[in-house]
């Protein structure tokens, strides 16, 4: 099912670039590197709803990730992310990383489950609209 996933099921991309440092013993990117990855994505996907660290932010609730293959370095990668799933304080990010020129065949996939979150008021509060409607639009 994992390698049935291709980059063109996300609206969403963002680009990086792997680097020396993100390797382990085995001269391949280390696993715990691609969670790296997509929290460097997930950021940028997020900036596009406002979200300020305060009375408008998120806090990360649960992390599943599958680790499909080996990524060596260097590489240029693509990871893809969308709106997977809302519920009434908390969604759920898909994400999944490809290597340019492999939208096919991805390296790992994962689910982030974020809640909405009010640090002033120090509570969880529903979904943002901007979330629901990129959801609804997807």
């Amino acid at each position: 099912m994992k390698n049935e996933i291709k980059l063109n099921d996300f609206p969403f991309y963002h680009k990086m670039k792997t680097r020396w440092r993100d390797l382990d013993a085995f001269r391949h990117v280390n696993n715990a590197t691609f969670l790296s990855y997509v929290e460097d994505a997930r950021i940028v996907f997020f900036k596009r709803w406002g979200i300020n660290f305060k009375n408008k932010s998120l806090i990360v609730a649960a992390v599943k990730i599958d680790y499909l293959r080996q990524l060596k370095h260097p590489s240029n990668i693509i990871i893809g992310q969308k709106v997977a799933r809302i519920g009434n304080k908390s969604f759920d990010i898909q994400s999944a990383i490809f290597k340019d020129g492999e939208k096919n065949n991805p390296y790992c996939c994962s689910t982030i489950t974020s809640v909405c979150y009010d640090f002033i008021e120090k509570k969880t509060i529903k979904v943002y609209n901007e979330i629901i409607e990129d959801y609804n639009n997807e």
